[in-house]
């Protein structure tokens, strides 16, 4: 064990949306956020420009993290994409996009960070989805993807009970800017209730502060009128 309990998060995706959320909220519950994304983060935190897909360049950047500040006290798994679209329609290379970002990149991130959670008593929290529970049309990239990172996510827990806390994240729709730049079939409507990001995230700081030897194992969270649950 290390002198001292390192405070650092790593949040792929913080750079926006419900990966943003989650940094502010890690911040202001005491711990170091440390962003992963595409985009350079706005917010000040600590970051680096990672491609997720790139799993060996994210590995090393996993690695490189948990050098510098001394270790690591959780990953959250926040970075996704989506390719809306019948799946004859979509462009293949598009398609494969999401599931390498959503669910291998996923994989990547925790496959690097598990020995140092190891050492610190850390945890993972993965972010799947609504629709990796529930399968709709023109979603088959991200359905995919979200169904994987729920498989995924259980088997990881299993395999290192009592060794590292993995907590399995399903949010519903959010009010994000996930939803900008697709067609208005695939957008939520004027008048959809969508979940505030920022509750999300407070959840996402509560599975981290679980003591050792206590599980949060998967939490569902969504607006009360969430067409995709149950």
């Amino acid at each position: 064990m290390p002198s001292a309990e390192p405070t650092s998060v790593i949040v792929t995706g913080g750079a926006s949306g419900l990966g943003a959320a989650i940094a502010h909220a890690v911040e202001e519950a005491g711990m170091t956020p440390v962003v992963f994304d595409m985009n350079p983060s706005a917010n000040g935190f600590a970051a680096r420009v990672v491609d997720v897909s790139d799993t060996r360049s994210v590995e090393a950047a996993v690695d490189a993290v948990a050098d510098e500040h001394g270790g690591l006290r959780g990953v959250v798994t926040a970075a996704g994409i989506d390719a809306c679209g019948r799946l004859d329609d979509i462009d293949g290379a598009a398609w494969e996009r999401v599931v390498a970002v959503n669910l291998l990149g996923t994989a990547a991130v925790a496959r690097a960070a598990l020995p140092h959670l190891e050492r610190s008593g850390g945890r993972i929290v993965t972010v799947a989805s609504t629709l990796g529970l529930k399968a709709v049309s023109d979603a088959t990239a991200y359905c995919a993807s979200k169904f994987g990172v729920v498989g995924f996510t259980r088997a990881l827990a299993a395999e290192t009970a009592g060794r590292v806390g993995v907590t399995l994240l399903i949010p519903g729709g959010m009010s994000t800017h996930f939803f900008d730049g697709r067609p208005d079939q695939y957008k939520p409507p004027p008048d959809a209730n969508l979940a505030d990001p920022g509750e999300i995230a407070q959840a996402v700081v509560f599975a981290l502060g679980r003591p050792a030897g206590v599980e949060l194992r998967e939490m569902v969270i969504a607006a009360d009128t969430e067409p995709s649950w149950p």
